[in-house]
């Protein structure tokens, strides 16, 4: 499936003017077609994709375990329903080498995605930091295919070991010039949390910066803005607050007997067949 080049045009456009304020982008991330809607519904004004919430609904664990293919399936369906631009998160990209990566991206353009987000991660079975490098090459393989197709560069220097907090910070800073450099649109660093972390980190930076706040007692989206951040993603936790509920659900249903929980803030069937009117 294509989008009309206009459409698409104009979605990534919208995409980048997001970035650009005078609030933060928030970004509740999205697993398939219908989480997709309610989020839209609840008044996104873009959607990003989460690519360990998108694994789990699969039947895969995180860490690009799931096929490309069901991947692309999976974000065709999304980009089918959604009229806001959409961000896929692709990990490190889904492909063993720049060339492989630039085509899976081409796939995603081609059916009308604004923008990814795409990391550096560590090193298959360790907790070492992949070279940066590695993402350098593959972020201006990307950037050959459409000059505004947004790149959000993710670095995980917050998700290993560190002795040392500011030479981890320094390695962040470092990364995320690299990245910039290579035609990066925006810097993600998640596990960074401390608001003078997020000011220094983006003082120092010309794109806009993302941080995550997909966890229990995340900051508030004013104190990130106030921090210096451009962009909030909460990644997998919509998902994983979903599942905690299924999961009560269950318990309540198989332990008690008792139906209870599943009643509190359930949408109604006409809600949910509104959400896709084209096929309703």
């Amino acid at each position: 499936m294509t989008m009309r080049a206009s459409d698409a045009q104009q979605k990534t456009e919208t995409f980048h003017r997001l970035h650009a304020g005078p609030a933060p982008l928030v970004l509740v991330n999205a697993w398939d077609a219908a989480s997709a809607r309610i989020v839209e519904r609840a008044g996104a004004t873009a959607i990003g994709t989460t690519s360990a919430g998108m694994a789990w609904s699969l039947g895969y664990a995180d860490g690009e375990r799931m096929p490309v293919d069901e991947l692309l399936a999976a974000c065709a369906r999304i980009c089918r329903v959604a009229g806001v631009p959409v961000s896929v998160d692709i990990e490190s990209g889904f492909g063993d080498s720049a060339q492989a990566v630039r085509e899976v991206v081409a796939e995603l353009i081609g059916m009308g995605a604004a923008g990814i987000n795409i990391e550096d991660g560590t090193r298959p079975g360790t907790r070492e930091l992949a070279s940066p490098e590695v993402l350098r090459e593959r972020i201006a393989a990307i950037r050959g295919l459409d000059a505004r197709f947004f790149i959000n560069a993710r670095t995980d220097v917050y998700f290993v070991p560190w002795d040392d907090p500011v030479a981890r910070f320094e390695e962040a800073l470092r990364r995320a010039k690299l990245y910039a450099a290579a035609g990066a649109d925006g810097i993600f660093v998640p596990g960074m949390s401390d608001p003078d972390e997020i000011a220094r980190l983006a003082g120092a930076l010309a794109l806009p910066l993302n941080v995550y706040a997909g966890y229990a007692g995340a900051p508030s989206a004013d104190a990130f803005a106030k921090a210096g951040a451009r962009r909030i993603s909460l990644g997998c936790g919509p998902l994983q607050s979903a599942l905690g509920l299924v999961n009560r659900i269950a318990a309540e249903a198989f332990g008690q007997g008792r139906f209870g929980k599943m009643g509190e803030g359930m949408l109604s069937v006409g809600e949910l067949n509104a959400l896709f009117p084209a096929t309703a």
